[in-house]
């Protein structure tokens, strides 16, 4: 007994004699702070729509119009599609090492089938996925008949 309480003292008395004291100062971007503040003013956000902005909504498909490894001829599909259809929104995907140019946000897989036939004479390879798409954009003007 005596020989663990002189260990346990001898043990207190070299970890006291080795301790170091210092101050520690932090430098950090200031861009942190405002980051900070930004991902707190979204969490105490009240869920309103707002218009203009796209709200992501449960799972839906999305067409699948080209994949590739170039990202120059993805850019390229990406934009001959834009300017075929300019309404449709496009995302491009990057799963190592390819790149995918999807488009549309549809909540029916009937829509994506639609909107498959239409492309299929511009678009050789299309295919349907199902993932998390953005609501349509709200229109937020009333009409006389609204009223």
């Amino acid at each position: 007994m005596k020989t663990i309480l002189t260990f346990i003292c001898c043990l207190f008395l070299f970890s006291n004699a080795f301790a170091q004291k210092g101050e520690v100062t932090v430098i950090k971007d200031p861009l942190i702070d405002s980051l900070i503040a930004k991902r707190l003013q979204v969490y105490k956000t009240s869920g309103e729509i707002k218009p203009g902005k796209p709200i992501v909504s449960a799972y839906g498909y999305r067409v699948q119009i080209f994949y590739g490894s170039d990202r120059r001829e993805v850019f390229s599909e990406q934009a001959r599609f834009k300017g075929l259809y300019p309404k449709l929104n496009t995302y491009l995907v990057y799963k190592e090492p390819n790149y995918y140019v999807r488009v549309g946000d549809f909540r029916t897989r009937l829509e994506a089938q639609r909107l498959i036939n239409e492309l299929r004479p511009n678009f050789p390879t299309l295919f349907i996925f199902r993932e998390k798409i953005n609501a349509p954009n709200l229109d937020t003007t009333t009409s006389n008949d609204q009223k």
